[in-house]
């Protein structure tokens, strides 16, 4: 991890107001839809986005959260700030509400079914469920009133939820289960009152139903809630890295304190096998450090004075002491978990229209239950109110769109956890969708392509009357003030042989051709062909030179002095070792994989070749890379686009989804999508197959849900009855539902199975 990258991880916390809640009584997708449209007409609130998944909702903009739990509790709900716990501690809290929650459903579970199953058997065996003496008067009474108590007892909270959105002028799922189970009820009730005011065939009860739903949908709530908790096991892998405790230096004497006490600028201990606790320089020994937790790089990084470490990475060998640049949620690792939770929390395209499509289904359902009952109850056969209360119920109890509220979060949750583990940092929703439909990939080559730290290769002298060691001087001096790659290469490579570079004056630089200057009098051009040709210089027979130089994957710089060719500096910039293999799976998924540079002709068609990409744009001026951008996606292409530098920035923001490399650039890494932490182009292939199996997850979750409903409605409004004499029983639609639930969070965990490495 570079410090740009915790620098850039960094800013993001600073820049964006966030204040995250957590939601009590939001049951179904169509809470969604309100506290959004609550929130968002807060004054000062910017965006609110809800995880109905892990009931949170995340809060964009300048206002207090006394404020924005006062907006919530005036629609029904209630809410209390998670800003103010620390990530461990609100998962261990919301694992603690889970299990509470899941132990008392179960409870309700087992109240409700322990008077709705003997019910339902001796109905089934034929057991008669009217009302015709005085006898069965009081039976049926008797067991009505425990069907009440059951509705309290194990169904209150439905009710409670009903009450709130009808105050609120509003429905949700607790509205359909509290209509069609008080509707049974009532009807039931009204029977073993005044049998003798309904038709003989009509005085038939219904208490079974009743039970049996809040049971079954009970049921349903507990196995949903005990599926779901296994979707946070990304973020409770990367809190896990933090440690603890660490050992601090304090007048003189060294300590454990918990992390959080842990100030800026505290001296820190770290022992061999310790965790490093925040970030910060070393200050003092020498040591190797296990960073693979955050990179995915396997081997260990030698660490001495001066250099970062980064806090949730393992020393390995030695002792050491750093000063604590960041502390808390400043820490890299802290950013990396805010940008993963804030991914999981943001919503899909696909997953917008889900929520749009919420919002009108309770109030159209409710509609369709009235509408169905009413014909029942004019043109049904005897009895025909009966039948009128068992499809209206029927309709509610099967409409309960939990499913549907389910199907986006749950994957999108998963699937980004997915991402984080393979060391790829997707920012938003939008991205990950969008990544699964990349038709065509712009790599950038030094620094994506290749390792980014090029070396002198070779130094051709054009003029005798200059030494090496003055041509590497002059190259080095002007080269000090770039922060071009392959001016850094030279930089090194004559410090490695002695050579400091010394000062020169009016520098500047020359976008896509190289740099000028003056030094000890002498005007200094050093830079492409390009320059050279605009300035005069005669290069002679050299460009044959700087050919072959360039045929062998090196790039020639040529060295001016006084506007006569002094010399031909090549520089060679090694290809990553998995380069190659990262770029067949992308070509093997269908992907045209483009590479553009700014780098000589012969040198980019060097590189491709050994990589094996054959479309190259070189010579390529940074202002120029967002017009190659929009050249593909004026080909009807949809455009990835990867690069590490400064100059690959308004193509990443130009292209449809922006790849920055860990390692580059804090500029690099604000414009783009997505985040490869490794440095690695498998890191790609890997977004691109979480991103398409998280959207395959969406669809098959949205089809089975959309699929259940509007098959599901027709048949409990009874439109089969006609032709082959089917009504649904309303038990078996409140098991439906319950169980579509189940279906789309056991789906939707099905992700965390998913292997990116084998696509």
């Amino acid at each position: 991890m570079t410090e740009v990258m915790m620098n850039k991880l960094t800013s993001n916390l600073v820049s964006n107001n966030t204040q995250e809640l957590i939601i009590d009584g939001a049951s179904c997708a169509s809470c969604v839809g309100k506290i959004e449209v609550a929130l968002k007409g807060v004054p000062g609130v910017d965006k609110a986005e809800m995880n109905f998944a892990l009931r949170t909702v995340s809060v964009t903009g300048k206002v207090g959260v006394d404020i924005l739990i006062k907006a919530i509790e005036g629609i029904g709900y209630n809410a209390k700030s998670a800003n103010e716990t620390s990530d461990d501690e609100l998962l261990d809290e919301k694992e603690v509400a889970d299990q509470k929650y899941y132990a008392s459903l179960m409870k309700q579970m087992w109240i409700a079914l322990g008077l709705g199953v003997p019910l339902m058997i001796y109905s089934i065996a034929g057991g008669p469920m009217t009302v015709e003496t005085t006898l069965e008067r009081g039976v049926w009474l008797f067991i009505g009133l425990l069907c009440a108590a059951i509705m309290y007892f194990a169904g209150k909270h439905f009710y409670i939820g009903a009450w709130k959105s009808f105050v609120n002028h509003s429905a949700n799922m607790d509205t359909l289960i509290a209509l069609g189970t008080g509707t049974a009820w009532i009807y039931s009730m009204v029977v073993v009152f005044f049998p003798m005011a309904l038709p003989e065939m009509a005085r038939h009860v219904y208490f079974e139903a009743t039970a049996m739903i809040i049971g079954l949908i009970d049921l349903g709530l507990a196995l949903e809630v005990k599926a779901r908790g296994r979707t946070s096991e990304a973020i409770k892998r990367l809190i896990g890295l933090q440690a603890k405790t660490a050992r601090v230096v304090r007048d003189g004497k060294e300590i454990d304190i918990a992390i959080e006490q842990v100030l800026l600028n505290d001296v820190v201990r770290v022992r061999p096998g310790e965790k490093i606790s925040v970030d910060g320089v070393v200050i003092q020994g020498h040591t190797s450090i296990d960073e693979s937790m955050l990179t995915g790089e396997p081997m260990p990084v030698e660490k001495v004075e001066e250099d970062e470490v980064v806090a949730g990475t393992l020393n390995k060998s030695g002792s050491i002491l750093f000063k604590a640049t960041r502390v808390g949620k400043d820490t890299a690792l802290a950013q990396i978990i805010n940008m993963v939770k804030r991914a999981q929390n943001s919503k899909p395209p696909i997953g917008r229209l889900a929520d749009a499509i919420s919002a009108y289904f309770v109030p159209v359902i409710m509609i369709i239950a009235i509408v169905s009952a009413l014909v029942w109850l004019n043109f049904g056969p005897d009895p025909a109110l009966a039948f009128a209360v068992v499809s209206a119920t029927t309709v509610l109890i099967i409409a309960c769109p939990c499913a549907l509220g389910l199907a986006t979060p749950m994957s999108v949750m998963v699937g980004v956890g997915k991402a984080a583990e393979a060391g790829v940092l997707i920012r938003n929703g939008e991205a990950l969708q969008t990544a699964s439909k990349i038709t065509a990939m712009i790599l950038d080559k030094t620094g994506t392509i290749t390792e980014g730290a090029p070396k002198v290769t070779d130094v051709l002298i054009a003029d005798d009357k200059f030494t090496k060691k003055y041509i590497l001087t002059v190259a080095s001096s002007i080269e000090s003030g770039s922060e071009h790659p392959l001016a850094q290469a030279i930089v090194d490579s004559t410090i490695e042989q002695g050579i400091d570079p010394e000062t020169v004056t009016d520098f500047q630089a020359i976008a896509g051709h190289g740099v000028q200057a003056e030094f000890n009098g002498h005007q200094l051009l050093f830079g492409n062909q390009k320059l050279m040709l605009k300035n005069g210089v005669a290069l002679n027979g050299f460009v044959a030179m700087a050919q072959s130089l360039a045929d062998e994957a090196k790039t020639p710089m040529y060295l001016s002095i006084d506007n006569k060719l002094a010399a031909i500096i090549a520089v060679s910039d090694p290809i990553k070792d998995d380069s190659v293999l990262a770029i067949r799976r992308l070509q093997a998924n269908g992907i045209r994989v483009v590479m553009l540079t700014g780098d000589n002709r012969a040198t980019a068609n060097a590189v491709a070749k050994k990589v094996g990409i054959t479309e190259v744009f070189s010579e390529v001026l940074p202002e120029d890379k967002s017009n190659k951008v929009a050249e593909l996606q004026a080909q009807g292409e949809i455009v990835g686009m990867t690069g590490d530098g400064i100059n690959d920035a308004p193509a990443l923001a130009l292209a449809n989804v922006g790849f920055a490399i860990g390692t580059g650039t804090d500029v690099a890494i604000e414009s783009a999508d997505i985040t490869l932490m490794r440095g690695s182009l498998h890191g790609l292939a890997d977004a691109i197959a979480v991103s398409k199996a998280t959207l395959r997850n969406i669809k098959q979750n949205l089809f089975g849900a959309f699929i259940y409903n509007v098959a599901g409605v027709p048949f409990a409004a009874g439109l089969l009855y006609p032709f082959f004499g089917l009504l649904l029983n309303p038990v078996i639609a409140g098991a439906a539902m319950a169980f579509s639930s189940l279906t789309v969070v056991s789906n939707a965990n099905r992700l965390r199975l998913f292997k990116p490495q084998e696509h």
